[in-house]
């Protein structure tokens, strides 16, 4: 007598559920570029979409709340000057924002709490470095204001956006860059490209470390780092058949599982979930999204369940666990766009009878906060990423979390020309994460205005000091009526005029009587 045990796993039941279309956000002009890319970037605040935009390139940036149907003349994030091909949100500050255009430039924004009142087209600082267009945007994981940019020239560059300079340029590719991805510290670098291999990276060094051809076929293959080390990939075969494998970074050539999917054409994006170990697969063009458990258990990638829409989707993006519900144990959330303008929420969710904080559910996970500064990452040291818990820290204000802190961004430039003696004597140029809080230095104002300041200056005191005799004048004069009301008497009145003495008779003959002249 033969039977099957049934797999035991808390996510064999997770399940997606897509919002009414009140709740969602229509009336988006979706970008029809070409380039394989998610065109969509969301985090706890804010949603970011890059939309169609004449004369260059934009993205729409939405609060949360701003839900329904979207304006046609709404405020944009458009100050490129080609279309823009990706964006992507800074880990450690939910105001900041990269975007990457053909251009050849890379933009970062500072949006404002409330979102935006009007388009915003001066950026906090512009990184210009690639000769061709820039198709990818990462940002580190645990190191501060640290961000990875790859262009079409082959070229990967690694920036300190406190400062606006390169730190590393890599040149290890000979052909166009697919997608890269950091690994859990921000120790190794994960890229794929048209060449068909992908690589391991030691980004300080400038070393590859290991590389192999991970899938056959000769369109765009996409890679990522799980949390313990694995290498996970998607692309198609040499029968152009879409699959995904698991491997080892020891032994890139040899995949532990490789499984073929179907004979779509769509690009397939991996979006990861390190809390949970799920692995959700969206195809470009696909109506569908799969969704994965990687196990230490054959055949290693579980297939658990399809959610299945009626409209194929353009571009998606995934929530960071801090911005879930945990009330209805929501584990991820998607933001898909539609080619009908709608950007439709699905949430993902476990369905649990109690209402208590499920633990087994919400390990700690990723916070806002940086590990190291970028000097300290360029200088060799690695950490692990910071976490939180969302039962402490959460707050649950409509079903998702708000950040409780505001940070700006603030660029400083170094000299280009200055020696290497005079930059050991500069002091620390990037804010260490106790630091970042602190307000930033004021500026040395122009001459010009210095002096105009101080003439205002000059005006208001010498007005201040007149007012001044003025009330002492007044309480001189004040002090001198009370004192003659204490004392009961009235003040003197003016005396009237004297009268005029009479005139004397005029008993002279010659005198002229009244009537004559």
């Amino acid at each position: 007598m033969s039977f099957r045990v049934v797999r035991s796993s808390k996510f064999r039941h997770v399940y997606g559920q897509a919002l009414k279309r009140e709740q969602c956000y229509d009336n988006i002009r979706v970008s029809k570029s070409s380039w394989d890319s998610t065109f969509c970037a969301v985090n706890p605040k804010f949603l970011a979409i890059i939309v169609e935009s004449a004369g260059g390139g934009a993205f729409i940036v939405l609060p949360h709340n701003k839900v329904g149907r979207i304006p046609a003349d709404h405020p944009l994030v458009g100050g490129h000057k080609g279309p823009v091909l990706d964006i992507a949100w800074c880990p450690h500050n939910d105001n900041v924002i990269a975007s990457g255009s053909e251009d050849c430039v890379v933009k970062v924004w500072q949006i404002p709490d409330g979102g935006l009142s009007r388009t915003l087209t001066e950026p906090v600082v512009d990184l210009v470095y690639h000769q061709r267009r820039v198709g990818l945007v990462l940002w580190h994981p645990t190191a501060q204001n640290v961000l990875l940019t790859a262009g079409s020239d082959n070229q990967i560059a690694i920036w300190n956006v406190g400062t606006g300079e390169v730190l590393i340029s890599l040149d290890c590719h000979p052909d166009l860059i697919y997608s890269a991805c950091w690994n859990w510290t921000g120790s190794k670098l994960l890229t794929t490209c048209r060449d068909k291999k992908i690589r391991i990276i030691d980004p300080r060094k400038g070393e590859v470390e290991s590389e192999a051809i991970a899938h056959e076929g000769s369109k765009a293959s996409r890679a990522i780092f799980l949390k313990h080390g694995l290498v996970f990939t998607t692309g198609f075969s040499r029968m152009s058949e879409r699959q995904y494998s698991l491997r080892t970074p020891d032994a890139l050539n040899e995949p532990i599982v490789t499984v073929e999917i179907d004979t779509s054409n769509g690009v397939m994006f991996p979006l990861y979930d390190p809390d949970t170990n799920l692995i959700y697969l969206c195809g470009k063009g696909d109506s569908v999204i799969r969704y994965f458990e990687v196990t230490p258990e054959p055949p290693f990638v579980h297939y658990i369940n399809t959610f299945q829409t009626p409209d194929p989707q353009r571009g998606i993006g995934m929530m960071p666990k801090r911005g879930c519900d945990v009330a209805t144990c929501e584990i991820a959330k998607f933001y898909r766009l539609n080619n009908s303008g709608l950007c439709q929420v699905i949430s993902m969710t476990v369905p649990r009878k109690s209402e208590l904080f499920q633990e087994d559910l919400y390990p700690d996970t990723l916070s806002d906060e940086a590990s190291l500064t970028a000097d300290e990452w360029l200088a060799g040291e690695d950490a692990e990423p910071c976490t939180m818990s969302l039962k402490e820290r959460a707050l649950l204000v409509q079903g998702g979390y708000v950040a409780g802190r505001s940070t700006t961004l603030t660029v400083t430039k170094r000299n280009a020309l200055a020696t290497p003696r005079d930059r050991e004597r500069e002091p620390e140029r990037s804010p260490t994460p106790a630091a970042r809080d602190a307000p930033p230095a004021a500026a040395t104002p122009p001459p010009a205005f210095t002096a105009m300041v101080e003439k205002q200056l000059s005006d208001l005191v010498e007005e201040i000091r007149k007012l001044k005799s003025v009330i002492v004048k007044q309480e001189n004069r004040i002090r001198a009526l009370e004192a003659t009301v204490k004392t009961g008497l009235a003040p003197p009145a003016p005396s009237p005029p004297a009268p005029s003495p009479p005139s004397p008779p005029n008993n002279h003959d010659d005198a002229m009587a009244p009537d004559e002249v």
